[in-house]
């Protein structure tokens, strides 16, 4: 219906590489008819917790099998893998996971601690078996979360050893991970990861409507979106195919900006409306010391809003971008 209204999917059949929506199941009772009208939306589906071993083995086959039916994958929440691992029994909840059906095994640091070789093995394990893994970065926690550079080298430490994506943990959506105690995005600390990882290397937890909004409005279709209910599916879809929600609404418009001197904020701005542009032609048009534009330029950096790169014409100089023009 009205097909030349509606955007193309830039991944329009699954697998999909780009624009995943990740549900998560509860065992909350669902129509199946209806599943499988939304189904070609949800690329995958986490069991969640250690709800797995609260029902019997043919009862989770029978619904493992019914997601793959709807060609959906199906992975194992982290707190189970992380059960598993503390109780040295990881070899075994591998291959029983493999029996039932899961395609997926997703893998956290939430109470455990894992060295590089002790991740590598565990790499090796799942693989030998034919599953995937997905590794989640963060701390369900509020009073336990990662700094930023434990947040950066701990997601560069996954993707060095895995091709998959990895997971940013959100928990509840509240005072976790990019998400401050109101459930709204803490846009420095978004701007800064995301100006060192991709944002197509990272699935990002949004247990919240308006957070889905905000990501789809920041990124485009082709965003990443996890710890999704099932009854969000089809506005999320609509989102990424270019028609608002209700959520979209809510969306604040002034969402970050630079922090520090008026000199800071004036680099910013000019940077914004002529980039790429060398720091001899900013010491030009600001008139300002150079010393003063480099530690300008380095705040603007560690705030997450630019990112220097070699010049094309000259890879002796360095030029500055907005960090939102490296996005995906």
């Amino acid at each position: 219906m009205l097909d030349s209204l509606t955007e193309s999917r830039v991944d329009h059949d699954k697998p999909r590489h780009e624009g995943i929506t990740y549900i998560i199941d509860k065992f909350q009772g669902f129509d199946s008819e209806n599943f499988e009208i939304i189904s070609p939306f949800i690329d995958m589906v986490k069991i969640y917790g250690a709800y797995p071993l609260l029902i019997s083995e043919e009862h989770l086959i029978k619904r493992i099998d019914f997601y793959h039916k709807n060609n959906v994958l199906v992975s194992t929440g982290s707190t189970l893998t992380e059960y598993a691992i503390r109780e040295n029994m990881f070899v075994q909840f591998v291959e029983e996971s493999k029996i039932a059906g899961f395609d997926v095994i997703e893998i956290s640091e939430n109470n455990i601690h894992l060295s590089l070789e002790e991740k590598k093995k565990i790499i090796k394990i799942m693989e030998s078996h034919g599953l995937r893994h997905q590794w989640k970065i963060g701390k369900k926690d509020p009073r336990r979360q990662l700094t930023l550079d434990e947040t950066i080298k701990r997601i560069n430490e996954a993707l060095e050893i895995s091709q998959e994506k990895i997971i940013l943990e959100a928990n509840l959506g509240f005072n976790v991970g990019i998400y401050d105690e109101k459930g709204d995005i803490k846009w420095n600390l978004l701007s800064a990861i995301t100006s060192k990882i991709s944002p197509n290397n990272i699935i990002f937890e949004t247990p919240l409507e308006i957070q889905q909004a905000v990501l789809i409005a920041e990124f485009g279709q082709r965003v990443n979106l996890g710890e999704v209910k099932l009854e969000n599916v089809v506005s999320i879809e609509s989102q990424r195919r270019g028609f608002l929600s209700k959520a979209s609404f809510s969306i604040t418009p002034v969402k970050k900006g630079p922090e520090g001197s008026p000199a800071t904020k004036f680099i910013y701005y000019i940077i914004r409306n002529k980039h790429p542009v060398e720091q001899s032609e900013l010491i030009y048009m600001t008139n300002l010391p150079r010393r003063t534009v480099q530690a300008s330029i380095e705040e603007l950096r560690n705030q997450g809003l630019i990112i220097e790169k070699n010049s094309l014409d000259d890879t002796r100089k360095k030029v500055y971008n907005l960090v939102k023009d490296e996005w995906i």
